[in-house]
């Protein structure tokens, strides 16, 4: 009899191994291949694409530094978290704001009283050996209880019962939107990515745009998006629409947005590893550029050196190595535009990401979906 292989970390039903800002320096680091470059969403994308870009030759070096933003969510914080795992396994925070800050504004971005909300959330788990990854996207509408945070001013923020998630990130920026996840989860981000939207909008354009293929006309005035069932070219400001309309498609909640998103993630991977930037060093040069401006971290990834590192770390992940599930949530009864924790199954998710185990495929069944799985997909 054959040898039997033991599946790793990451895919549902495989069993697994055991096992205030500031800027930053940077240096030339060996070019990936395009799908390695692809990573999640825009601030994925970027950790890839500054792989590429990060040249340690005089101006570009600093220039690409300078580029970058970075909040010590550490020192916000505190020692009142969850224990670092000591199993080889990272936890990172990604979000896409709308803050109505450098452009913001022209894409529809942030609120009339000029606070931000964090209109993506995903928990990304790289497993031991950093082969294989789970996200799990929080949906924004989600009710939770926020905790007591200090964001990275120093101001304390008072907790709060029966609130939005993204009320978090509108209260007390990065630091507090971390403190929140963390409470949820029981899990202690080791990173944070924040994208913002005039920056994402900017690299889809500056990568040519991104080929989707729809199975129904998706229509949405709000987020400007009209498209015909067919194969499109997304440029920046259509795939701005793409992953922020939830009027369009499925039943019209943030869970169906959130279906997009993850469906648009494997089209622009696909994108990124097509795009042919290693033969064309200006587009290379102009890609990391916006990149670096479009991406804030915490301090820990503040610098081109760090940044690059952290993704060279991620080499090995490609997109049939992670797996993309939404936190089991049901609709609230008392209002049908917000979503409660489905606790039971929620606590199987992050379980099964605290001991660096697959996410069992019961702990997504039968929880509130959005209805448009399937509505987008990479040509």
């Amino acid at each position: 009899m054959s040898a039997e292989r033991t599946p790793e970390p990451g895919i549902p039903g495989e069993a697994g191994t055991s096992g205030p800002r500031h800027r930053g320096k940077g240096r030339r680091r060996k070019p990936r291949s395009g799908r390695r470059k692809g990573l999640l969403v825009a601030a994925w994308t970027t950790a890839g694409i500054v792989v590429l870009g990060g040249s340690g030759a005089g101006y570009l070096y600093f220039k690409l530094n300078g580029n970058l933003k970075s909040v010590d969510i550490d020192q916000a914080l505190g020692t009142d978290r969850p224990a670092k795992a000591d199993n080889g396994s990272q936890n990172i925070l990604v979000l896409g704001s709308d803050t109505r800050a450098d452009g913001n504004d022209k894409v529809g971005g942030g609120t009339d009283d000029g606070t931000a909300r964090s209109d993506t959330a995903m928990v990304v788990h790289v497993y031991e050996g950093h082969k294989k990854a789970s996200v799990v996207s929080v949906p924004r509408d989600t009710i939770v209880d926020r905790p007591e945070c200090t964001d990275t001013s120093g101001t304390v923020h008072d907790a709060a019962s029966g609130v939005m998630f993204n009320s978090a990130y509108a209260t007390g920026g990065a630091a507090c939107a971390v403190k929140t996840v963390e409470s949820l989860s029981g899990l202690r981000m080791d990173h944070y990515l924040e994208v913002d939207f005039s920056g994402f909008q900017q690299l889809i354009d500056e990568l040519g745009g991104v080929e989707i293929t729809t199975t129904q006309d998706i229509s949405d005035p709000d987020s400007h998006l009209d498209l015909k069932a067919g194969t499109h070219t997304l440029d920046g400001e259509q795939a701005l629409g793409l992953v922020r309309t939830r009027h369009g498609v499925g039943d019209g909640s943030d869970l169906g947005r959130i279906q997009l998103q993850q469906a648009f993630v494997k089209a622009l991977v696909e994108r990124v590893k097509d795009i042919g930037v290693l033969t064309n060093p200006k587009k290379l040069v102009d890609l990391a550029d916006t990149a670096t401006k479009t991406v804030t971290t915490d301090t820990g990834l503040g610098s081109v050196n760090k940044l690059m590192s952290f993704a060279a770390g991620l080499k090995n992940i490609t997109p049939a190595h992670m797996n993309m599930v939404t936190m089991p949530v049901q609709y609230d009864p008392a209002d049908g535009n917000r979503v409660l924790v489905e606790e039971t199954k929620a606590q199987q998710v992050w379980a099964a990401l605290k001991a660096d185990k697959p996410i069992p495929r019961t702990a997504t069944e039968n929880t509130a979906a959005g209805g448009a799985k399937g509505v987008v997909s990479a040509p």
